[in-house]
């Protein structure tokens, strides 16, 4: 095994003794002196943990720090502190949000030492499970499992030729993705993809917004406008929710797909367009076309290459791949001490049957990226805690919420609703006060 890298931030030449006793218990340690030339070495080189040691506590001190670890965020950072600097909230907050672990001055060599390998362990732990989760995060659709392979070999037969596809799948599967992937696989794939929600078009609206329309055609058309097939024109449109559109509509875009021209409301002029139509339903279309609600032709028309999108409760094993894609992309909007998901969490998620989908997934994630208090989301912060079987801990936990609901409401009170006078009378930062008096419906 090779030495364990570690970036040293010290700012002073005595705290560089500490270094000198890393080396030789066998770290290969980079220092850095300022912030600026940590940030520079961090662009350089790759590090699983840091050493941050800081003598300056001012405001301005401490805001730069939350900046630099927060910019930094992917390291198990040690730090080392004052110990009269940990009265002040600001300074807890600190370390509770960005630190693996703190010491305190004057700090031991030796224990630090193993601190640092706790940290060190911890990050090569969590780098393993990051590359174990592997899949495909190229393309728009995530996912290893047997269903998402099988879709994706389809979808790369399907991509190589310019006939109509229909996607059928569950509300919230990932219908439209898998139609991006078509056309960022096909030969049009420099040109525009244009969704079209058939759905959330008022009927009135849905002719002029696909077709076009001319100068003067209704009231209110103010000039010549082209519609969202003819912007298509050398790439493909989506057409989504294609089940609910009315029969006039059917009739026009029969005659789409029959002449591939269309023309504008108010024009008697044939414009020709160069795109490929892909349309989605989670409709039983045949059952439709038996009921006389779709046209039975305009069907054949879109059927030609049909498509199917798995739910993904038939594909539970891409679940904690999604849940850390999703946690990966939306990282913008989590709390600096967030790191991932606890175990209990990624259980509860492939236990789940998932109703609504990936759909449902990513609003799960992303709600408890914003309202998790702790280092790992939970089963509570996703919605989907663990039904407790003895009452004394349902009942405990209710008095727990009732207490903190109550701390919340109580520190607002008295601090006339300002919100940064009451985290500080908890000890809290204004973001976890924010995200509490969400939690309880609690406004200032």
């Amino acid at each position: 095994m090779g030495e364990r890298k570690i970036l040293c931030v010290v700012p002073r030449h005595d705290d560089a003794r500490v270094c000198d006793h890393l080396r030789d218990a066998g770290w290969d340690v980079a220092v850095a002196a300022d912030l600026k030339s940590a940030h520079r070495l961090l662009h350089q080189h790759r590090y699983l943990v840091g050493l941050l040691i800081t003598h300056e506590f001012s405001d301005e001190a401490l805001e730069d720090l939350h900046t630099f670890l927060q910019t930094h965020n992917g390291l198990e950072w040690v730090g080392v502190f004052e110990l009269h600097a940990l009265a002040r909230p600001a300074c807890r907050e600190l370390i509770l949000d960005h630190f693996f672990d703190h010491h305190t001055q004057p700090v031991s060599a030796t224990h630090l030492s193993q601190t640092l390998g706790h940290a060190y362990g911890h990050a090569a732990l969590r780098q393993a499970d990051d590359t174990a989760a592997g899949g495909n995060l190229d393309g728009p659709i995530v996912g290893q499992s047997a269903p998402i392979k099988n879709l994706l070999w389809q979808i790369r037969r399907i991509a190589k030729v310019d006939a109509p596809v229909l996607i059928r799948g569950e509300s919230g599967s990932g219908k439209e993705l898998a139609a991006q992937a078509i056309h960022q696989q096909s030969n049009r794939a420099n040109g525009p993809f244009v969704p079209v929600n058939c759905g959330a078009i008022h009927p009135s609206l849905i002719q002029s917004e696909l077709f076009g329309h001319t100068k003067g055609s209704f009231t209110g058309a103010s000039r010549d406008e082209r519609g969202l097939i003819e912007a298509a024109s050398g790439g493909t449109v989506f057409l989504d929710e294609i089940g609910t559109v009315s029969p006039d509509l059917q009739i026009n875009l029969l005659r789409f797909l029959q002449e591939m021209t269309i023309s504008r409301i108010g024009s008697t002029r044939n414009i020709r367009v160069d795109v490929r139509v892909i349309a989605a339903t989670n409709a039983d279309l045949e059952k439709a076309v038996t009921a006389g609600e779709f046209r039975e032709d305009l069907f054949y028309r879109l059927n030609v290459l049909p498509l199917h999108v798995p739910p993904l409760r038939e594909r539970k094993s891409d679940v904690a791949l999604l849940a850390q894609h999703c946690f990966k992309k939306f990282a913008h909007d989590k709390s600096p001490r967030l790191r991932g998901f606890s175990r209990r969490a990624l259980l509860a998620m492939e236990t789940h049957e998932w109703p609504g989908n990936v759909r449902e997934l990513v609003n799960r994630v992303r709600r408890a990226m914003v309202m998790g208090e702790g280092r790992l989301i939970t089963p509570m912060d996703l919605g989907l805690e663990e039904h407790l079987d003895a009452p004394s801990h349902d009942a405990l936990d209710e008095a727990r919420t009732e207490a903190e609901r109550l701390a919340v409401y109580m520190s607002l009170q008295s601090a006339g609703s300002n919100v940064t006078r009451a985290a500080r009378q908890l000890g809290v930062s204004r973001m976890t006060l924010y995200r509490l008096m969400a939690k309880h419906r609690i406004s200032n």
